[in-house]
């Protein structure tokens, strides 16, 4: 059995701010890396958009960057995931994969949340190549290009729409003979000259030399005037929503409909006193690696805090 004051689930820019905040205020944080230490950054190629990388900065880098950051100050982190959680009483457990067991004072998770992918070998080929699930963090580099979205929903909608203001041309792919985002997104998207809408399209596959060039896609799939279509583009955005990882609190947290955990009005808390939550586990809104960091410092100073007042 270890003991902390202060247990930190997960390690993107909210779990490490959060183990750096938590580290200086001496509660000498444990935290736990999870399957994909780094987070979703680990899978962008180049971030544009934290501020203090005036030329940009590799995702990868940035994150072993702030990692060190924590270390230096004394954040204990160990590889491997947390997989089970008791929440019952104070203080609480945790328990890792080779079975160790953690009682901490507090507890910040920061467990992100994972973008759903269709499922096509070609995603993870292209993977950086042109293929991305964040416009707002890619959508820069396809300035004057041709892209396509996939999806028919609000996210998808405001995806084509903000890329609509940097490409050439968007592809809206939607499988569907209807979108589902919301009337004023809707009548957005159909009023932005640059967007086209391709109702009852299934994407099969990408194709490309050096990166994405295209999209093989299937119109009207099993319908007798099925037909294969292909479309020239530079960029395939994914945005058929994100999964919060968060399932291995949901016996002890409130969440919405999808699984991000709801936090009390405007603060890291939850409702259970002392177990704070941080990044895009309890974020569908903004999801940048900037609004989750500033979240980590939240959660740290509210935990520091707790056990001041305890």
């Amino acid at each position: 059995m270890t003991k902390t004051k202060c247990l930190i689930i997960g390690s993107g820019p909210a779990g490490y701010t959060a183990a750096i905040y938590a580290s200086r205020a001496n509660l000498q944080p444990i935290e736990y890396a999870g399957m994909q230490p780094g987070g979703q950054l680990t899978q962008t190629t180049e971030v544009e958009n934290f501020p203090g990388y005036p030329q940009g900065v590799d995702g990868n880098q940035m994150m072993m960057d702030i990692r060190e950051q924590a270390e230096r100050f004394g954040t204990d982190i160990r590889d491997g995931e947390i997989v089970k959680v008791d929440f019952s009483a104070a203080p609480y457990k945790a328990w890792a994969e080779d079975g160790t067991e953690i009682e901490a004072d507090t507890v910040i998770i920061a467990t992100g949340a994972s973008a759903k992918y269709l499922g096509l070998d070609d995603e993870r080929k292209y993977n950086g190549q042109g293929v991305s699930a964040c416009a707002t963090c890619d959508g820069f580099f396809y300035r004057k290009k041709t892209v396509a979205v996939v999806g028919g929903g609000d996210t998808a909608c405001e995806d084509a729409l903000y890329l609509a203001g940097l490409a050439k041309k968007v592809y809206l792919i939607v499988r569907k003979p209807y979108l589902r985002a919301s009337q004023v997104m809707q009548q957005r998207v159909m009023d932005t000259e640059n967007i086209e809408i391709l109702f009852e399209h299934n994407t099969i596959g990408l194709f490309g030399e050096n990166g994405v060039e295209g999209a093989h896609l299937v119109k009207r799939k099993g319908e007798p005037d099925e037909e294969k279509v292909d479309i020239a583009i530079d960029g395939f955005f994914l945005a058929i929503g994100h999964k919060p990882n968060t399932d291995i609190f949901r016996e002890w947290l409130d969440t919405d409909e999808v699984g991000y955990l709801k936090k009390i009005e405007g603060t890291p808390k939850t409702k259970i006193p002392g177990v704070f939550v941080a990044g895009d586990c309890a974020d569908p809104v903004y999801r940048q690696a900037i609004s989750a960091a500033g979240s980590g410092c939240q959660a740290a100073i509210e935990a520091e805090r707790f056990l001041l007042n305890r």
